[in-house]
């Protein structure tokens, strides 16, 4: 039995994977039975009714005669699930408390079908495919479930981080480490954290399982005969996650647009919610039993592939494929979705397909044999980038290009000449108009002052004045 202290906590933490809030006993008790045989099938639970879904405590009164009736709803479940239902006063208001436990004889069964925990939700799985990857997973224990008895939490924990998480998550700062941990149902009943714990905690998740890292590998043309970079980035997950987006960003072309005094936008060639989309997919469903391999993302002048190992679970049908989903790694998915990494389920491969249509980019191609893989097609340059035209490629942000010109630089540049050749590095094709219009000068100024780049060697006017554009000239880059 959870003490007060406790169900605060897992209150304040919100609902996730292993905790379902309830304003009041549902019409239908199926509704509640259904997310205790869910509970049942994944990790253990908490399900309170009383609360809001803005984490409120509203209270409940529950009698005799509906306390009889969800019990023998919970007693429709097979094989027979042992279940602890009682009552708490908090803020002298009444909850009503039904913990569940993992169970020992899965699959626990509810009306003919099987119902699982995917993230904050209950999925039911009726199909013979899915029931088929259910008992392989359950034989063989979801790989994030397992425990990592090596991992010791006083010095393993990557505690900036973990504090970081919570932030982001909406934790309270009140409630201890060990009790977040606790809630977010990260150790096992021998008190050993599990893997999924480790991978998305641990100051180095690599040191305990090996392959838990992302090599990021750049060629040089179309094939794998020549490496021109290859990093592998190890730690908690996120961070695996923003170190990956770092090296494609430094990698790709992107333009950026710069609107009056604001900050700039980037626009990346492949659109970045693509990539988000298909590595936390990566982190959160591959296979990590596979001992030999990693997620691998690969770099060629025509395209990006991204893989990790283990294909589509046998849950998935091709014909489902992008509509629903189903994880390898539940407890992990469910922190992802914590921190606002993962959305609605079974949307990713949507948005991404959305993406890049509106990027005027091919449909990405999918391969699901074996290691799953995305291959993402690249932007043709036509030469007008403002990666070429400025010299993006070789200097990666407008700080290190406007040192490279002050070097070269026979004269001293004004402020508004600086002001055009950052607009020029944001887009090659900005106008005459649009430069007046940002920098409050006359369209004869910007002129004059394009003169006097023009005739430094700074500036110049590619492919005519009527459907050309504007290159940097940088020198020994």
């Amino acid at each position: 039995m959870l003490n007060l202290e406790e169900i605060k906590s897992i209150i304040a933490s919100g609902e996730g994977y292993n905790a379902e809030f309830k304003v009041r006993v549902p019409s239908k008790l199926k509704d509640l039975s259904e997310e205790i045989c869910a509970f049942a099938n994944a990790a253990g639970g908490v399900l309170i009714i009383g609360v809001n879904d803005n984490n409120q405590i509203i209270g409940t009164a529950l009698d005799n005669a509906k306390k009889s009736a969800i019990q023998n709803a919970i007693n429709e479940i097979n094989p027979q699930l042992p279940v602890e239902i009682y009552q708490v006063e908090v803020e002298n208001k009444s909850l009503w408390i039904i913990e569940v436990n993992s169970g020992a004889q899965k699959p626990y069964v509810l009306s003919g079908a099987i119902y699982v925990r995917q993230g904050p939700n209950s999925q039911k799985i009726t199909t013979v495919e899915q029931m088929r990857d259910f008992f392989q997973q359950t034989e063989r224990i979801y790989f994030d479930e397992a425990p990592c008895p090596l991992f010791n939490l006083q010095t393993d924990l990557d505690k900036k981080w973990f504090e970081e998480f919570r932030i982001e998550a909406g934790l309270s700062k009140a409630i201890g480490v060990q009790q977040v941990i606790k809630n977010l149902r990260l150790l096992n009943t021998s008190n050993a954290m599990k893997n999924g714990g480790v991978l998305f905690f641990a100051k180095s998740p690599e040191d305990f399982i090996e392959t838990a890292m992302i090599r990021c590998v750049a060629f040089e043309g179309v094939a794998k005969t020549q490496i021109i970079d290859d990093k592998l980035f190890g730690g908690p997950l996120p961070l695996q996650y923003k170190q990956a987006m770092q090296w494609l960003k430094g990698k790709l072309n992107i333009r950026y647009e710069i609107e009056g005094s604001g900050p700039r936008r980037e626009h990346w060639e492949i659109p970045e919610t693509v990539f988000k989309e298909v590595i936390i997919n990566a982190l959160s469903h591959r296979d990590y039993y596979d001992k030999g391999a990693r997620i691998a993302i690969e770099l060629f002048d025509d395209r990006v592939e991204i893989s990790n190992p283990g294909g589509l679970t046998s849950a998935i049908l091709l014909d489902e494929f992008g509509t629903k989903s189903h994880s390898r790694n539940p407890l992990i998915f469910g922190l992802f979705v914590r921190i606002r990494l993962v959305e609605q389920l079974g949307s990713g491969i949507g948005r991404i397909k959305t993406a890049m249509q509106e990027a005027q980019l091919p449909i990405p191609l999918f391969k699901t044999e074996g290691m799953f893989t995305v291959v993402l097609t690249r932007r043709k340059s036509s030469g007008k980038s403002s990666g070429k035209s400025s010299g993006k490629s070789s200097l990666q942000n407008w700080t290190e290009t406007k040192k490279k010109i002050n070097e070269q630089s026979p004269a001293r540049l004004n402020k508004s000449m600086f002001k055009i050749l950052e607009m020029v590095f944001a887009s090659a094709d900005v106008t005459i108009p649009e430069m007046a219009k940002k920098t409050r000068l006359t369209e004869r100024a910007i002129e004059k002052n394009i003169y006097k780049l023009k005739e430094a060697g700074i500036l110049e006017r590619k492919e005519g004045n009527k459907g050309g554009y504007w290159k940097i000239i940088l020198k020994e880059i």
